[in-house]
């Protein structure tokens, strides 16, 4: 009688067993998608370092960082899209753990850039993916999408500018560069590689300081004071006046082509304004913009409001 009597308590506890193991296989199946694994990938001359995270299998969100930075900055972000994308992130030629021939023998420009990125999308066998850009990865990634088109799912722009009503006031040194690449002029831009620059005005302005972790820029900081740095920097700075020039060009195959584009800016960034994330609805009318209360690096303090914004717009829209 007493054995009986236990029977469904012991069924309902093997059920609870069953079901705390499922719980678990499925936490460790979605820990070790969300993994970070860290590769290299020759492309030529260029021994490209790269993150990866997520299924092999599953939808591609190709993310391409700015400057000063590196794929690091996408260290949040990864593990909230890796259960249900394979993300993968590359350090570009003369940022981050990528190594790179020295000036002279390889060129510093944005189309050298895009042109290894594109390689490397190959060397993967990436025929599909959603692209995310920001700052200097706006222009090299854009290069992509006009190259191939079919490519291309989804663009999410962070503070990744394709207008020149993007511009804010505090371009002028640069500006001046591009108008005259004289030695004094490249000197001026010097300052933009500064450490207090980096930590006070590119990560700083407009970010709550108690969310911003110094992690980021320290890093880039130490990037920037590696030997040779610093002037292959100064070539991209002049180099991007072609980025400008081909915007009408990155404006047409918007318009063309008409990707699903989010657009997710920190509003208080002291390069990139607001109007530039507003812009992208003249070329694609459907695109969603979002302005987080935040600065130029929004990942740094809204990772998880970025991920949470990227997961619904790729579930909708892909």
């Amino acid at each position: 009688m007493s054995a009986l009597a236990t029977g469904p308590a012991v069924l309902a506890a093997a059920r609870s067993t069953v079901a705390d193991a499922a719980r678990v296989a499925t936490s460790s199946k979605n820990a070790a998608a969300a993994s970070v694994r860290y590769r290299r990938q020759k492309v030529g001359d260029v021994d490209l370092f790269y993150r990866e995270a997520g299924p092999v299998d599953a939808p591609v969100i190709l993310l391409l960082h700015g400057f000063p930075t590196a794929s690091h900055m996408f260290r949040d972000l990864i593990p909230q899209l890796a259960d249900r994308f394979r993300v993968i992130a590359p350090d570009l030629p003369g940022f981050g753990q990528t190594k790179a021939p020295p000036r002279g023998t390889f060129a510093y420009t944005f189309d050298a850039l895009a042109t290894v990125v594109g390689r490397f999308v190959e060397a993967l066998g990436l025929t599909r993916y959603a692209l995310y850009i920001f700052d200097y990865g706006a222009p090299v990634g854009l290069r992509l999408a006009m190259r191939h088109p079919e490519r291309v799912s989804v663009i999410v722009s962070q503070n990744g500018n394709a207008y020149v009503e993007g511009f804010s006031d505090q371009w002028g040194p640069w500006e001046a560069y591009w108008r005259d690449p004289s030695a004094s002029n490249r000197e001026a831009c010097r300052s933009s590689l500064a450490p207090d620059t980096i930590r006070n005005w590119q990560y700083g302005t407009g970010a709550d300081p108690l969310r911003l972790s110094p992690d980021g820029y320290e890093l880039d900081i130490a990037y920037m004071a590696r030997p040779g740095a610093d002037e292959i920097q100064l070539d991209l700075i002049l180099d991007y006046r072609t980025n400008v020039a081909l915007y009408p060009a990155f404006q047409a195959y918007l318009r063309k082509h008409r990707p699903a584009l989010l657009a997710v800016w920190g509003r208080h960034d002291p390069a990139f304004l607001p109007a530039g994330a507003t812009a992208y609805r003249r070329d694609v009318p459907d695109a969603e913009v979002h302005l987080l209360d935040t600065g130029h690096f929004a990942l740094e303090t809204h990772h998880a409001e970025i991920a949470a914004l990227m997961r619904d717009f790729l579930a909708r829209r892909t």
